[in-house]
């Protein structure tokens, strides 16, 4: 059926890069078939970002249109267990599109917090501030999976939802989720999980290598159902994420690739695309869907290595890579402050709408979502909410449009920032990557910008920063923190003000005067 809007469907990915892509990367050792036609049937962004380095923040802000860091989340990730990060009362994006008239489902990956509850023997705080450790056997035995899950996606504008409560191969419990219970009790628990991944309860019919068929298979079935409104479908893959081991790659897609199981793994994101797409051809929804394809943050370098004998290499020999450059020729990984940390894949289609085979420049942030599709439906936001979200409906429509994006922060996963103005990029407090792949940084802490940021003598006080052209030197080598100095305290002082001011939409911009 043919609704007066589109039906939107974003297909996010779980650590995939920059350079692991046919159509952003000629040299990929990886075959991308199905994004690759997409981005001829639509068009992509060479310039678009994840909002951190790291999966919860970045799925935060594209959700809320907040930067995570805005939230109960100062740096890092969740682990499992820890209490919904989102408020009952937030418009997000899919509460959005439901008053709009949508339709609303989520499917896989969720990693955003839920409501657990404990047994009755035991004491949890759940309020305990973010972030938390990784779970111990000791906490998981507390928790009770019977009891229903609280403030999950359903709470929070999806209809429905079928998924994980973390990243699905990797963080406990290792169970799929029905709305707000668990399909199959987790039982059993796995103190022999595959390499990188971690122990923890699991569902006894659990298997790592069917997460994303399973998750496809539901979208497929969601697509191809009746839908008497227009739909919105949020499908977030477990894959390429770690472990990136061949116990986890399905059978039909091992060796699809010449750069091992994460490469095989890219290789099934690609075919979940290519099984989504399909579907809407088959049920005649293609010439009405927005489709958005994209990624939570940047690559890691390759599969991990692992010698029971020798232990674990250290820094980058601890990788297989293949000759295959997952970010690009951006520098740095996942987890980084650096563009190949959070400079992402973005392909936007909508046949006879989004222009065909064009590259867009325009600086785009995930955050932007929201605000993007709100233009593309005419639809008002309240001025309290989406304190982030750009409206770049028009660059999806024209590409010479001008974008109302001109700068954004970065955010790594051990908490450094970094703004990002025009041509100039500034990493405050580190000389480093603020993550843990390598190069891993020993910086300690994010540091905290007190009532003297962003003053000149405070600034020199700090450890030193980056500060890099990206015009003259996209590949981040020469940094200018010093010879530039006069430039290093006009982005800290904009910075400040984004950070005080509580958003960056409609903000006062006098600072940034370059």
């Amino acid at each position: 059926m043919t609704h007066p809007h589109p039906n939107i469907i974003i297909v996010l990915a779980d650590d995939l890069g920059y350079g692991d892509i046919g159509c952003y990367n000629p040299d990929s050792r990886i075959p991308t078939p199905h994004m690759d036609a997409l981005a001829k049937r639509g068009m992509r962004f060479s310039d678009a970002h994840s909002p951190s380095a790291v999966c919860t923040p970045s799925r935060y802000g594209l959700l809320t249109g907040d930067y995570g860091w805005r939230g109960a989340l100062p740096y890092g990730v969740l682990y499992g267990y820890e209490p919904p990060l989102i408020s009952p009362g937030c418009l997000t994006l899919p509460r959005m599109l439901q008053t709009a008239g949508y339709e609303t489902t989520a499917i896989g990956k969720w990693h955003l917090g839920l409501g657990f509850s404990a047994k009755a023997t035991c004491d949890i705080n759940f309020k305990h501030p973010l972030p938390w450790p990784e779970a111990s056997k000791d906490f998981e035995d507390c928790i009770d999976f019977h009891k229903p899950l609280k403030g999950g996606p359903t709470s929070l504008g999806f209809d429905s939802f079928f998924g994980t409560s973390g990243c699905s191969t990797c963080q406990p419990p290792y169970a799929f989720i029905e709305n707000n219970h668990f399909v199959v009790t987790p039982s059993v628990y796995d103190n022999n999980p595959p390499y990188t991944g971690r122990p923890g309860y699991m569902a006894p019919d659990w298997q790592h290598h069917k997460a994303d068929t399973t998750f496809t298979e539901r979208a497929v079935n969601f697509i191809n159902q009746p839908h008497d409104k227009p739909f919105f479908m949020y499908l977030a893959a477990s894959a390429p994420h770690e472990p990136c081991t061949p116990d986890v790659v399905p059978d039909f897609a091992k060796n699809k690739s010449n750069a091992g199981s994460r490469g095989d793994l890219v290789w099934l994101f690609d075919w979940m695309v290519g099984q989504v797409i399909n579907a809407l051809k088959t049920s005649n929804q293609l010439h009405n869907t927005l489709i958005i394809v994209t990624s939570d943050n940047g690559a890691l370098p390759g599969d991990r290595i692992s010698d029971s004998t020798q232990g674990t290499p250290a820094g980058m020999a601890a990788y297989h890579t293949y000759n295959h450059h997952s970010s690009g020729a951006w520098r740095g990984f996942k987890s980084h402050v650096w563009e190949g940390g959070h400079r992402e894949p973005l392909i936007v289609s909508w046949p006879g709408v989004v222009p065909q085979g064009g590259v867009s420049d325009a600086l785009f942030c995930l955050t932007d979502v929201m605000a993007s599709i709100a233009g593309l439906l005419g639809i008002a936001l309240p001025a309290d909410v989406a304190r982030d979200s750009f409206d770049l409906s028009a660059t999806f429509l024209n590409l010479g449009a001008r974008s109302e994006r001109v700068d954004m922060i970065h955010h790594s996963q051990k908490g450094v920032f970094s703004l990002r103005a025009g041509r100039w990029k500034c990493v405050f407090g580190t000389e480093g990557s603020g993550g843990w792949a390598p190069p891993a940084d020993d910086f300690p802490a994010p540091v905290v910008f007190d009532d003297r940021f962003p003053d000149a003598a405070f600034l020199a006080d700090l450890p030193a920063g980056q500060l890099y052209d990206l015009q003259t030197d996209p590949a981040e080598q020469r940094n200018l923190w010093h010879a530039r100095f006069d430039v290093v305290i006009k982005l800290a002082a904009q910075l400040d003000a984004y950070r005080r001011g509580g958003r960056s939409v409609g903000a006062d911009r006098r600072a940034l005067v370059l």
